[in-house]
């Protein structure tokens, strides 16, 4: 269904509002998406948006015509609004031409084939939304997987983390999972654990990795717990040749996954 709003009180303003805030995206299932990029990304992947919201007076744009003739084919609706109000809804000054709702995906374990992809990525209390974004990234461009998230990490449907993953939200799966769930879950099948460490760790160059592997960062500002740390099968450690002590954990997690990634190619 193809309708145009006008005004800031409609009822799917203040919805689309709404969805911006991490209570009411888990009370309906939900999440915002911005720009005609990460929406084609999406539609590649097989997920159209279940509204597709338009700029009135926006520039014609060929995958824009085509989303919007997919979505209206898939029974969504399209709703053209203002500039204004398209600001009110992403809560930008200057927002992108278009933005979408989709519904979340499934996050949960039990339905996560280990033997998917080579490695994976493992988050730990992870607190930034640019962070969380920029690992659904690397895990993209290394062939992961996915993103496990453990424990309390920031919402990976938030407004800034899916525009921080450049559509990789996308490509990757996201599950989350307390670390009493994971780690038996882990344990259940073949499954390497590593993190970066000081506690009896080796060169993270030429470490004996094995897949699938499992990478995991912890908190931005305390690292991972010492009882994750141990229960990890490897532990590797990065040289600093610098006065800083330590990586962004995001950074941190990229630099691993690369060389984890080399070292499996070559076996």
């Amino acid at each position: 269904m193809r309708r145009t709003i006008t005004g800031f009180s409609n009822p799917t303003v203040k919805f689309l509002k709404s969805l911006r805030d991490k209570k009411h995206r888990r009370r309906e299932g939900k999440f915002l998406t911005e720009g005609l990029r990460l929406l084609t990304d999406a539609r590649e992947m097989g997920r159209l948006p279940e509204m597709l919201i338009m700029a009135e007076g926006r520039d014609p744009h060929p995958l824009l015509e085509q989303l919007e003739n997919d979505v209206l084919a898939a029974g969504g609706d399209v709703v053209e609004t203002s500039e204004d109000i398209l600001s009110k809804i992403t809560g930008k000054d200057n927002p992108q031409a278009v933005c979408g709702v989709f519904p979340e995906f499934d996050t949960s374990l039990a339905g996560l084939d280990r033997n998917a992809a080579p490695l994976w990525l493992v988050a730990h209390a992870m607190r930034d939304p640019g962070n969380l974004g920029t690992m659904l990234r690397t895990g993209d461009a290394v062939g992961a997987g996915g993103l496990i998230l453990i424990d309390d990490c920031v919402d990976p449907f938030s407004v800034e983390a899916v525009r921080a993953s450049m559509g990789a939200v996308f490509t990757q799966r996201i599950v989350q999972a307390r670390w009493e769930e994971f780690l038996p879950w882990l344990r259940g099948d073949e499954g390497q654990l590593v993190a970066a460490s000081l506690r009896e760790a080796v060169p993270y160059r030429g470490a004996p990795y094995a897949g699938p592997c499992f990478i995991m960062v912890g908190n931005e500002s305390r690292g991972l717990p010492e009882d994750y740390e141990m229960a990890c099968d490897l532990r590797v450690t990065m040289p600093m040749k610098g006065r800083a002590d330590s990586l962004n954990a995001a950074v941190a997690g990229a630099v691993l996954a690369y060389e984890v990634l080399a070292g499996l190619e070559g076996k």
